[in-house]
């Protein structure tokens, strides 16, 4: 018996990947960087999860000659606040909807006794611009661990995330099920024994899934989804 399910967040409740390379780009011209990330370019970046650390990254293996400032961590961490902020003003105007079926699963399994979770790479500010705009004010009385940011030492792949989130729902990894979108993100969760299904993305379809339950392009058909999952939901 399905006792929880748990959640990523990017690419897998919404479509977000976008909007954080919009509102990186946004930062960048803030902070008087010619930076751009096109759609090919924030692909290849994909590869590292975590804003701060996506930006080492493009520094350390995209930007050949370039002259880090002496506080290279601070530099990082002031560009990714500008960024979050651009990046929520957009989820706050909506500019950023769930995925089909997202809403209805969540309600369904809250309504169902279902405990629900989330254990994402993405800071808290963001997952709660997304859910309020997308859940309503009160989204968090929707979830019982709300694993995000840096709240581990170690980002997806690494399953650190998904083992913070059992501790803290008190259930062993047998009894949850996994909503991922790439391959980082399954990675992780099969690294804490999680039962784990896939919504691919743009940015996500040609990922190597092996170890997944099961592959979708979205949950647009919930029926088919909780038939698969062995979920006993009104759907």
């Amino acid at each position: 018996m399905i006792k929880a399910i748990i959640f990523d967040v990017d690419g897998t409740l919404a479509d977000t990947e976008d909007g954080h390379r919009l509102s990186f780009n946004k930062a960048f011209a803030e902070c008087g960087l010619n930076w751009n990330w096109d759609v090919a370019l924030y692909d290849k970046l994909l590869k590292v999860t975590g804003g701060k650390e996506r930006i080492k990254y493009f520094v350390s293996d995209f930007l050949q000659g370039y002259n880090k400032p002496a506080d290279f961590d601070g530099f990082v961490k002031n560009l990714h606040v500008v960024k979050t902020r651009h990046y929520t003003s957009m989820i706050s105007e909506g500019g950023v909807p769930l995925r089909p079926g997202i809403k209805q699963l969540i309600l369904d399994a809250h309504a169902a006794g279902i405990t629900l979770a989330i254990a994402t790479t993405t800071t808290p500010e963001n997952v709660s611009a997304l859910l309020e705009v997308g859940l309503g004010r009160d989204w968090a009385d929707l979830f019982s661990a709300n694993g995000c940011g840096d709240i581990v030492p170690h980002k997806k792949p690494a399953p650190d995330i998904y083992f913070w989130v059992l501790e803290k729902l008190g259930l062993q990894a047998a009894d949850c099920i996994a909503l991922e979108d790439s391959e980082n993100g399954l990675r992780s969760s099969l690294g804490a024994g999680i039962k784990t299904y896939v919504t691919i993305n743009y940015y996500t379809r040609n990922h190597d899934f092996t170890g997944a339950a099961a592959v979708f392009d979205d949950l647009s058909d919930l029926a088919k989804f909780y038939k698969t999952a062995g979920l006993t939901l009104p759907k």
